[in-house]
């Protein structure tokens, strides 16, 4: 995969394009990503090896500076963080799952970084902004002392602690909400039978 990855979350689509368009002109970056999610805001994922990701955060945070929320730089990013961003779902591992939700996309993209590489847990998702009005979560699955770890590392060093809207552990988790967890995590989706 990729070595390195950063992504840097705006709160204006103008800015934001700006932004992206400094990033890949800035450093030979191997994948760029950006579009908007809700409410309103933008996000550019740029990856690649650490010095060209590291030049091109650099030129988007000064490209986007009044519309920048926040950011996160991953050198040596967990392969399954990568794999959940593109929507590939996690297996569960254990009878405990941990659930972080912060504010702004970066910060959960860091903290499920954090936590997948400091404590045995699988990282089941990450979910991103849309339909989450701006906020992300991410699952992570084990037993219960790894995934206590993993919640506690996952949040230890959010850049804006004030972005942590929750953590929370759940020992033996209930088959009957795993399905739930499994399946369309809206709610009207899920009453309806998965029909809008």
């Amino acid at each position: 995969m990729y070595p390195a990855i950063a992504l840097v979350e705006l709160d204006s689509i103008a800015i934001g394009v700006r932004a992206g368009d400094a990033m890949v002109k800035r450093a030979p970056v191997e994948v760029a990503y950006a579009g908007t999610v809700h409410p309103g805001k933008y996000l550019v994922l740029v990856g690649g090896d650490v010095a060209s990701v590291e030049e091109a955060l650099a030129a988007g945070l000064a490209a986007g500076a009044e519309a920048v929320v926040d950011h996160v730089f991953l050198p040596g990013v967990h392969p399954d963080v990568l794999s959940t961003l593109r929507g590939v779902r996690g297996r569960v591992v254990g009878e405990a799952l941990g659930v972080v939700e912060t504010r702004t996309v970066a910060a959960t993209v860091g903290a499920a970084d954090r936590g997948v590489k400091g404590a045995d847990v699988g990282l089941l998702e990450i979910r991103l902004a849309d339909r989450l009005g701006g906020k992300a979560y991410c699952v992570f699955s084990g037993d219960v002392a790894d995934v206590e770890a993993a919640v506690d590392l996952a949040v230890a060093d959010l850049q804006h602690p004030e972005n942590l809207v929750a953590k929370v552990v759940i020992p033996q988790f209930a088959e009957e909400m795993l399905s739930n967890l499994e399946a369309a995590p809206e709610f009207r989706q899920r009453i309806s039978g998965g029909s809008g």
